[in-house]
């Protein structure tokens, strides 16, 4: 007698046919992270180009920072060449006191930051102050560069 193999059929005898994989439900985010680090790295590197700035060598002196308000104080520039700068703005030295008018009409604070080259001669300083005053800002602050010399002979 002969053994025999049995073969079992899964029913009908029909070929099974391979299942595709379940469709992946997942986000993958590799590539979203991908480009936020490059967005990221592009604007690490872009922002301190936008900044804005006039040059202008402010004298050095050993008084302390002023403490920070909550309204953005206004700051007006006078640079080495002689042009007057309202924030960021350029106006003309006869048009200030009625721009400061203006402004002081519209804010609640009367102070205001003086930036001045070190090189402008003295009597431009106080002629801008005087246009501050006259402009309705009674309290200026002085802006300068930290680290200058000490007159009480403690040193730097």
């Amino acid at each position: 007698m002969g053994a025999g193999v049995i073969q079992k059929s899964g029913g009908s005898g029909r070929r099974r046919r391979r299942s595709r994989p379940a469709a992946m439900s997942e986000i993958n985010v590799t590539p979203f992270v991908d480009v936020m680090l490059v967005l990221l790295i592009i604007f690490m590197v872009a922002a301190p180009m936008m900044t804005v700035g006039v040059p202008v060598e402010l004298p050095e002196t050993a008084a302390t920072a002023l403490p920070q308000e909550q309204e953005e104080p206004l700051s007006i520039t006078l640079t080495a060449d002689g042009r007057v700068l309202l924030m960021s703005n350029e106006e003309p030295l006869e048009d200030i006191v009625g721009k400061l008018r203006a402004i002081a009409a519209e804010r609640s604070d009367d102070k205001v930051f003086l930036r001045a080259d070190g090189s402008i001669p003295y009597e431009h300083v106080v002629q801008l102050m005087g246009a501050l005053n006259a402009g309705g800002f009674r309290n200026i602050g002085l802006v300068t560069e930290q680290g200058g010399p000490r007159l009480d002979g403690s040193g730097n």
